[in-house]
């Protein structure tokens, strides 16, 4: 397939409706796609937001019943966070990359490094928060799994989740989780314009297919968690987002 392609579309499917523990996302996109009058093509990538999937999950948590850790309790007075939400916050990590008066960075389970573990309160229920699935990749392949199953078409996943970036102001979409798609697209010993062999270039597809697909899903009250990105062709080697994700020998900041 072809990296750069010269154009892309970008679909939100609307009319989705609010996502609770145990319900059938694939139903549900199904649906959506059916109210649109939008059909699927072999090669399509559906970017879905990582809120619905880990409703869905069941990772929604009811803050009465978190008792936090004296760690906890001590990071909560530093940070001025309520000591359940950080006790969730400690709990999703391997470690706390940093710490300012009201912000935890750490290492997640999964390997990401960002704000709070990714445990957000944004658009769910007062009293409660929200993880991240527990295996975002596992998650992404299940989902497009039973996609391809339901609609007959071969299709990638992308699950996305907008956080923050080092040296730069601004959330955008990233991937956690993907399914049938090449999240990391190695370019070393291609050639440039003048013949040049690329050294270090890798490009980031699946975190560039996410941020383009959150700009039509919006970042607070639009309703539009399922995007369909249509215009890439095949993917030839698919991976996962722990492609992404920099091993230790190679990341300077660690």
């Amino acid at each position: 397939m072809s990296m750069c392609p010269d154009r892309l579309e970008l679909i939100a499917l609307s009319d989705m409706p609010l996502v609770a523990a145990g319900d059938d996302l694939t139903e549900l996109i199904a649906n959506a796609l059916q109210r649109s009058d939008t059909q699927l093509d072999d090669h399509d990538v559906l970017v879905v937001a990582q809120k619905i999937v880990s409703k869905a999950e069941g990772r929604l948590i009811d803050l009465g019943t978190v008792v936090p850790s004296e760690e906890a309790r001590r990071r909560a007075g530093q940070t001025g966070k309520d000591p359940r939400l950080v006790e969730l916050i400690l709990r999703e990590s391997v470690r706390v990359v940093r710490q300012t008066d009201s912000l935890i960075i750490t290492e997640t389970t999964t390997g990401i490094v960002m704000a709070n573990s990714g445990v957000d309160q944004s658009n769910i229920e007062a009293g409660h928060a929200l993880l991240l699935p527990k295996d975002p990749d596992r998650s992404a392949v299940t989902l497009r799994q039973q996609l391809m199953q339901r609609l007959s078409k071969t299709v990638g996943v992308v699950i996305a989740d907008s956080m923050g970036r080092a040296w730069r102001k601004g959330i955008v979409g990233h991937a956690i989780g993907v399914a049938g798609v090449q999240a990391l697209v190695d370019l070393r010993t291609s050639l440039d314009l003048f013949g040049r062999a690329l050294r270090a270039t890798q490009i980031g597809l699946a975190d560039e297919i996410a941020a383009a697909a959150t700009m039509v899903m919006g970042q607070s009250g639009e309703g539009r968690p399922v995007v369909l990105v249509r215009g890439f062709g095949g993917f030839d080697q698919p991976t996962n987002a722990r492609e992404l994700v920099r091993d230790k020998d190679t990341d300077l900041f660690r």
